[in-house]
């Protein structure tokens, strides 16, 4: 805080020295020097305070200097948001000194998180996560993402004639965030692709001989799509609680064999009218094991914040994401470059806040489950 104060000092100092001619007559009138003067002395003299409502907000100060008076109400937050885009460290480091973020949350507090169930009718599996809520006046900080899948019957490779395949796709259209222009991909949406692959393969969360319908001949192919609805940080986290979820909620067709071989399914109308035995009328759920939950933190210094917003992962120097399984091992490490971590004792803060984010991601998926059987 010290050093931006000394910043802006030395920023008005050199502001009259530079509105100065050589016979000392002043450039600029001075009055228009004065509205200068009060806006950058209402920005070094704000002060933190915490709502009745919880949100945490800066508030600047009246100040009478030069006969211009500090601003207040909406020009108060007009010039906070004005701190806030040219000093986006110092405005963050206030707020780490009192262990609250912009937003209210505590370093170590997720978003809210809910998960639905069920949102695709055409999908053999589908889920909505959300996470956040409205903290902000006019910022909604939210994450969405809608993941589906559709089944279909594939011929296995020669190499796992028992297995079958999964297939992710993650997409970003530019409705999801300002950042994302229309006709041109996303450059992350390939990388997010190939994380939730290589995660879901290597925590064994789906057992791919489940999807095998005859060895050798037919096996089930899963295209999980998952589609960001809006952008807010922490997209790989999303992501990966979106598809655990839409595996939860996968209803794997009915399939029949006809005289000639050829694989086909029967909707659940033409169950009852079929001539073919059905092939896999017991197996409708796959038996998911291992269920791995993810948790970004970025870290500055010494201060670790969990579930990041776009802001925060921009703003701080190091990000990382750890995956833990409901078993507590851990699947996956990734850290897109950045600082290195200071010390050991961070990371092992990171395992225990990642394990406690695992046990209420846990929780919040059982309880969508249990509300999507009574209903």
């Amino acid at each position: 805080m010290g050093l931006l104060i000394s910043q802006l000092a030395h920023y008005n100092q050199a502001q009259k020295k530079q509105n100065k001619t050589k016979n000392g007559t002043p450039k600029v009138p001075s009055s228009q020097l004065s509205t200068l003067n009060s806006f950058s002395h209402s920005l070094l003299k704000f002060t933190a305070r915490r709502t009745p409502t919880s949100s945490y907000q800066m508030e600047t100060t009246q100040t009478t200097e030069g006969g211009g008076g500090g601003a207040t109400g909406i020009a108060a937050q007009m010039e906070v948001e004005a701190f806030r885009r040219l000093f986006p460290l110092p405005f963050y480091k206030r707020h780490l000194l009192e262990s609250v973020r912009p937003d209210a949350r505590a370093l170590d507090s997720a978003r809210d998180t809910t998960i639905s169930l069920g949102p695709v009718a055409s999908a053999d599996g589908s889920a909505l996560v959300k996470i956040g809520e409205t903290v902000r006046l006019s910022c909604w900080v939210k994450k969405a993402m809608l993941a589906a899948i559709k089944l279909e019957v594939m011929t296995p490779s020669k190499e796992r004639p028992d297995e079958g395949s999964i297939v992710v796709e993650f997409y970003m259209p530019p409705i999801c965030s300002p950042m994302v222009r229309p006709g041109r991909p996303a450059e992350v949406a390939p990388v997010i692709s190939k994380q939730l692959l290589d995660v879901i393969r290597s925590s064994g969360m789906v057992n791919l001989k489940e999807l095998c319908l005859i060895s050798g001949k037919a096996s089930w192919i899963a295209y999980l799509d998952i589609y960001c609805l809006n952008a807010d940080g922490s997209l790989f986290d999303a992501a990966l609680l979106s598809a655990v979820a839409a595996f939860t909620h996968l209803q794997i067709p009915l399939v029949s064999v006809t005289e000639e071989g050829r694989v086909f399914t029967v909707s659940s109308e033409q169950e009852e009218k079929t001539k073919f035995e059905l092939v896999n009328k017991e197996k409708r759920k796959l038996s998911l094991s291992s269920i791995p939950f993810p948790l970004t933190c970025v870290i500055h210094e010494d201060y670790i914040l969990v579930d990041p917003t776009a802001e925060e992962e921009t703003v701080m120097e190091t990000s990382i994401t750890l995956v833990l399984d409901t078993l507590g091992n851990l699947v996956s490490i990734y850290k897109p470059g950045g600082v290195g971590l200071a010390s050991t004792e961070i990371m092992k803060e990171c395992i225990t806040r990642t394990k406690r984010r695992m046990q209420e991601l846990k929780t919040i998926l059982e309880e969508s489950v249990s509300v999507m059987e009574v209903d």
